[in-house]
């Protein structure tokens, strides 16, 4: 009797593909497999990469179907900060007729989409960073949508581009939101969370702040940059992520810090714990600094 050859899933999978090769739905059960919808798996090494997760969807959406949203962002490299890291569904527009449905495993939008908001992105089709840009602005709050215009910026558009993708679409959901943020973005911000920090500053109505700003002594020599600065009041305002919890970050940022305080500024600093837990009392300790 001839052997059935031993199954291993590599890639995306539909079940009429696992059945066509030979093999059983209890094939599909194994533990290396993880189910994404009604007919569509991966393997569980690749449950977290945004590019294998679309390339299973797409084995069952409808032949014109772009990723957009949420999973352009993933595939530009853009982090969307305050966002469940547990949903990874794939966020796809596909065309208004039709009776595709979302799933567990996709968000299907049905929106209009221009032949230049549309490009080949890893072998995939994607919508085009502006257009990523104003999609996420119909479902994104402002602070999470600062991050994203930064980053857009910093990678992949001028300011001109996202205006000109906000005039093709100057109403509809997330017009407003767009509007209210994009003149506050700013490329230079250098991290998600601290442009978080500084819509935090923004909708509290304190001045607006400079970024990445260079310390120096009174003989030019350099003591050091801060994330955010109000150079007059001499106030810095640092955000530490995870990597300043690092011993040798760490060290750096206190000997930094003790530079920085013996020539006359006030630091603050600040982590996602207090921007996202107190975000008044960060306000408050900000503003009394700068009186």
């Amino acid at each position: 009797m001839q052997r059935r050859p031993r199954f291993h899933i590599t890639g995306p999978l539909t079940r009429a593909a696992a059945h066509a090769a030979g093999f059983t739905d209890r094939h599909l059960q194994q533990p290396g497999v993880l189910h994404l919808s009604r007919d569509t798996y991966l393997p569980v090494s690749m449950a977290g990469d945004a590019r294998a997760r679309l390339a299973a969807v797409l084995l069952t959406a409808p032949p014109q179907a772009v990723a957009s949203h949420r999973t352009a962002a993933a595939l530009w490299g853009v982090e969307i900060p305050l966002e469940d890291r547990d949903d990874r569904r794939v966020d796809v527009i596909v065309a208004a007729a039709g009776r595709a449905e979302s799933r567990r495993d996709r968000r299907i939008h049905r929106v209009a989409l221009e032949d230049d908001e549309v490009v080949n992105r890893e072998g995939l089709p994607v919508t085009a960073p502006a257009r990523t840009w104003r999609d996420l602005a119909g479902v994104l709050q402002p602070a999470a949508l600062l991050a994203v215009t930064d980053q857009v910026l910093a990678r992949w558009c001028t300011r001109a581009d996202l205006e000109r993708q906000l005039a093709r679409r100057p109403t509809g959901r997330g017009c407003a939101r767009a509007q209210e943020v994009l003149p506050v973005a700013d490329p230079r911000a250098e991290s998600p969370m601290e442009s978080v920090l500084r819509w935090v500053v923004q909708e509290a109505g304190l001045p607006a702040p400079q970024l990445q700003y260079v310390v120096r002594d009174g003989a030019g020599g350099f003591l050091g940059r801060a994330d955010l600065a109000w150079p007059e009041q001499r106030l810095l305002v640092e955000f530490d992520g995870d990597v300043h919890r690092e011993r040798d970050v760490f060290v750096s940022d206190t000997r930094r810090q003790n530079r920085l305080v013996g020539a006359g500024w006030t630091v603050l600093r600040f982590t996602s714990s207090d921007v996202l837990g107190r975000p008044d009392e960060v306000v408050a300790e900000i503003r009394r600094a700068l009186r």
